[in-house]
């Protein structure tokens, strides 16, 4: 992919998915590739529409629910990114990945917001018999839900991995005040959205999300609700103690494990059906959650 620096933007950071771009003092262009990270590590290959897709479920959930909970996203459409990037009409390569949005002031947290038991949660609760060193019921099972959805933070580590953390230690890094009103909005869609994927037959087992404040105002910021930052699960195949199929990157990951990978770069070499098959499973959670098909997506070879 070319870079969005030959549009004469400012390039600020490169994450293992996203570049982020400087647009004037108040904006920034956030454009999503088609890179995969597993356990930190970026693989050599690329998914094909990955970074469509995370674009796109990002604007779905963030529309789908605009009046009620606020965001930084400004605009995912070309036009109106055109009217602050001279230039970004040509640039086709990146439509349908990038997202203008507002500058804010990240949070210093994960905040992450699970319903049933799976992933790291899984692995403390084996072991210690809490989540994020609180307390839950006994006797739970893989995939078993929580009695309601509980709000997990975790730390943000400039170098190796977030720690997992309880509600009194994300209160010394955010305040009590602040925490309070993450662990309400975090609620409040996750709620929202797990409804909605209900009546689509899908399971919102958890999911992760970046605050940030804007004018004051704490909002929504980078992904919501992909498959990059949640467990979305077919309802009909959840079993009790069983790993069902998932439309998040939990498959290829379950692959490098088998693959005898330590985890550690330079990762392996990813086969080709292998990426045939993730780039599906990404396509089939952004047409599957929102009703639309991909292809009608900006960016969509038709």
């Amino acid at each position: 992919m070319a870079s969005v620096n030959d549009l004469g933007l400012t390039h600020l950071y490169s994450g293992k998915v996203r570049d982020l771009y400087e647009v004037g003092e108040t904006h920034l262009l956030m454009v999503a590739s088609d890179r995969l990270s597993a356990f930190d590590v970026v693989m050599n290959e690329p998914i094909p529409e990955k970074g469509r897709v995370l674009t796109g479920l990002t604007n779905y959930w963030t529309r789908e629910f605009a009046r009620e909970l606020p965001s930084a996203l400004v605009s995912c459409d070309p036009l109106v990114i055109e009217g602050f990037v001279e230039g970004f009409l040509d640039a086709g390569e990146f439509h349908g990945r990038t997202m203008l949005v507002k500058k804010a002031e990240m949070l210093s947290l994960e905040c992450i917001v699970r319903a049933r038991l799976a992933g790291q949660a899984y692995d403390e609760y084996v072991e210690k018999g809490t989540v994020h060193a609180m307390s839950v019921p006994k006797g739970l099972k893989l995939t078993d839900p929580f009695p309601e959805p509980i709000f997990t933070p975790s730390t943000k580590e400039a170098t190796g991995h977030d720690l997992n953390i309880d509600l009194d230690a994300a209160a010394k890094i955010v305040g009590a005040d602040r925490l309070r009103e993450a662990q309400a909005l975090c609620l409040d869609l996750f709620g929202r959205a797990a409804k909605k994927l209900d009546a689509a037959g899908l399971v919102l087992a958890d999911t992760k999300f970046e605050l940030g404040v804007v004018e004051g105002r704490l909002v929504f910021c980078d992904e919501v609700l992909t498959p990059d930052s949640s467990r979305i699960w077919p309802a009909d195949q959840v079993r009790s103690g069983e790993t069902p199929p998932s439309f998040d990157k939990q498959p290829f990951r379950d692959w490098l494990t088998h693959a005898g990978w330590d985890r550690t770069p330079p990762p392996p070499p990813v086969p080709d059906e292998i990426v045939r098959l993730t780039s599906a499973r990404y396509v089939a959670a952004y047409e599957r959650v929102t009703g639309q098909l991909l292809v009608d997506w900006y960016g969509g070879s038709k």
